[in-house]
């Protein structure tokens, strides 16, 4: 018995299902982290903390804007060479990679949707990402040093 729903109807309804399937499963951003506040010299970071291996894995991937003073802080439980890459990651982003006690070991400006890998001078155990150029802006260079948690209680 042939049909009286014309192919083309088919065809445009199961593309509308099949997009708003894709749709449902968009990654989203991490934006219910708990936070922390941060100082360098007079400037206030609210920052994100991404302490758990799966938070430290989505960092600040999908994310389409971050306000100035915002930034993510991944603290690892142990100090080692830490990498990071931008995969996934739409915003241009600095990594400051920090010693134990709030001082930045160096830092490695990041382009969204790379996969370039860029390190830590040597073992760290929190790495701090903020807007590409924060630090810069703010005159905070390797030898800087942050205040507050967890850098406080060492």
């Amino acid at each position: 018995m042939p049909s009286t729903f014309p192919m083309h109807r088919l065809f445009a309804a199961s593309l509308v299902l099949a997009c708003a399937g894709a749709a449902a499963q968009q990654p989203e951003p991490q934006l219910q982290l708990r936070r922390v506040e941060l100082q360098a010299g007079m400037y206030r970071i609210d920052a994100q903390v991404a302490a758990t291996p799966r938070e430290r894995q989505t960092g600040l991937m999908y994310r389409k804007q971050m306000p100035e003073h915002e930034g993510m802080l991944f603290v690892f439980e142990e100090p080692a060479v830490q990498c990071f890459w931008m995969k996934n990651t739409l915003l241009p982003l600095t990594a400051a990679f920090i010693a134990d006690d709030g001082t930045i070991v160096n830092l490695a400006d990041m382009q969204p949707q790379s996969e370039a890998s860029h390190c830590s001078a040597r073992p760290v155990r929190y790495v701090l990402e903020m807007n590409q150029g924060w630090f810069a802006k703010k005159g905070l260079k390797d030898g800087s040093r942050l205040a507050g948690p967890p850098f406080a209680a060492r």
